[in-house]
C-alpha cells in the first residue's frame, strides 16, 4: 500500500463541484480585489475564533509581519519566540527591523514559559508564541507575563485554526494573531492566503489601511503601506471549506489518537491534556532510530517529513543573531529524533493500519 504523506487532490476531488460553483459565482460577480465575498469570509472566521475582527491578507507570513507592523514593532525593538518553528515565524520579525530573541521548548514543541522572562530586556516589545502542530501553547502563563511586563503577545497560530485553549480558540487568545490558509494548512486555500484576527479596533482599522498601500480612500493614502490582500476567489474557497473545518480537525484528531494508542510504547507520541483541544495539523513521533525508521517507512510506501531539521537559530541566515550549537537543547534533541507520520481528513482507515503496522514491523525486527 502507498500512503503519500500528503494528498491535496483527495479533497479537491470531494469538494470539487462545490468549489467550481464559487470560482463562477465570483468570476461573475466581476469583483477580484477585496468586496462583499472577502467580507463575509472576515466575519465568518471573527466569529468562528471569537474575535471582533478578522482580515484577510496574502498569506501567513504577511499575516504576522502586518501584525508587527501594525503594534508599531520595528527598528530598535526585540520579539521574543521560539527556534523550532518553521522560517516564516522569524523572518518576519527581522523584516520588520527588529531583533528576534529565542527562548527553548518544551516536550510538547511549544515556547518553555519559564525561560520567557530571562529573556525580556527592555527592548522588548511583544511575545510571540507559536502553537506548534495544531496545539496551542500555554497561553495563560504567556499572557500574565506579557501583561506585567507591558508587551503584545502575537500568537503565530499557523498551523492551529480551530484548536481550543480552555475553551476558547487560538486567535482569540493574545493580543493578535496570524494564520496561514496554505494548501497544506487545515483550513487551506487553492494557492496562498493567510488571516489575522484581534479584538482591538485601532488594530484593525490600521491593518485594513496596512494591507492596501496605505490608503485611507481610492485617493488619499494616509501612510506607507503594503499590497497584501486575500482574493475573493480565495476568499470564497475558504469560506466554503470553513464549514467542513471542525469535521476535519475531528477526524485528524481521530486518527491521531490512534497512532497514539498503537504506536505509544514503541515511540515517543504527543499526548493531549485536558484542557486543550489539539487539531494536529502534523503528528509528531520521536525515537533515536528515526532516520533508520524513516528509511524503512518509505520502502514499504509510507511517506514522512521532519518538521524541521534545521533549528532556526542554526539556520546560515540566522547567524548575525549570535547564536550558537548547544544554546536551546530540547530544540535540538527534538531535530535529531522527530518524524511526522501521514495526518489528514481524507487519509483512510486502511491506510492508517498500515502507517501503524509499518511502525510496528520496524521495531518487531
Amino acid at each position: 500500500m502507498k500512503v503519500p504523506f500528503v494528498s491535496l487532490d483527495r479533497q479537491y476531488r470531494n469538494l470539487r463541484a462545490e468549489l467550481m460553483a464559487e470560482f463562477d459565482r465570483v468570476g461573475q460577480s466581476g469583483i477580484y480585489i477585496l468586496g462583499e465575498t472577502l467580507e463575509r469570509f472576515e466575519s465568518e472566521i471573527a466569529a468562528y475564533c471569537g474575535t471582533r475582527y478578522a482580515l484577510g491578507v496574502a498569506n501567513g507570513s504577511d499575516a504576522l509581519f502586518l501584525s508587527l507592523k501594525a503594534l508599531g514593532i520595528g527598528p530598535g525593538d526585540e520579539v521574543v519566540t521560539c527556534p523550532n518553528s518553521f522560517i516564516a515565524t522569524t523572518w518576519t520579525i527581522v523584516a520588520a527591523g527588529a531583533r528576534p530573541v529565542f527562548v527553548d521548548v518544551t516536550d510538547d514543541y511549544n515556547m518553555d514559559v519559564a525561560q520567557i522572562e530571562r529573556a525580556v530586556t527592555p527592548r522588548t516589545r511583544a511575545i510571540m508564541p507559536v502553537h506548534l502542530t495544531g496545539r496551542p501553547a500555554d497561553m495563560d502563563a504567556i499572557n500574565e507575563i506579557a501583561a506585567r511586563r507591558a508587551l503584545a503577545v502575537i500568537e503565530d497560530a499557523a498551523q492551529a485554526i480551530g484548536a481550543r485553549y480552555k475553551g476558547r480558540r487560538t486567535g482569540s487568545l493574545g493580543t493578535i494573531a496570524g494564520f496561514s490558509l496554505h494548501p497544506l494548512k487545515n483550513l487551506a486555500v487553492l494557492g496562498d492566503g493567510g488571516v489575522i484576527t484581534t479584538d482591538r479596533q485601532d488594530l484593525y482599522e490600521k491593518l485594513t489601511k496596512l494591507r492596501n498601500h496605505g490608503l485611507r480612500n481610492r485617493d488619499e493614502c494616509e501612510f506607507w503601506g503594503y499590497n497584501s490582500r486575500l482574493d475573493p476567489l480565495q476568499a470564497a474557497f475558504a469560506s466554503l471549506k470553513l464549514k467542513h473545518l471542525d469535521r476535519w480537525n475531528q477526524r485528524c484528531r481521530e486518527i491521531a489518537g490512534h497512532y497514539r494508542t498503537r504506536l505509544g510504547g514503541l515511540v515517543e507520541v504527543p499526548e493531549d491534556r485536558e484542557y486543550e483541544e489539539s487539531v494536529y495539523h502534523n503528528f509528531i513521533i520521536r525515537t533515536p532510530r528515526r532516520d533508520d525508521l524513516m528509511r524503512h517507512l518509505e520502502e514499504h510506501g509510507v511517506g514522512t517529513r521532519i518538521h524541521y531539521p534545521i533549528p532556526i537559530h542554526l539556520q546560515e541566515a540566522a547567524r548575525g543573531l549570535g547564536y550558537r550549537q548547544g544554546d536551546f537543547p530540547v530544540t535540538e534533541r527534538h531535530a535529531r529524533t522527530m518524524l511526522s507520520l501521514p495526518i489528514y481528513p481524507e487519509l483512510t482507515d486502511p491506510e492508517v493500519e498500515w502507517v501503524i503496522a509499518c511502525v510496528e514491523s520496524f521495531f518487531s525486527k
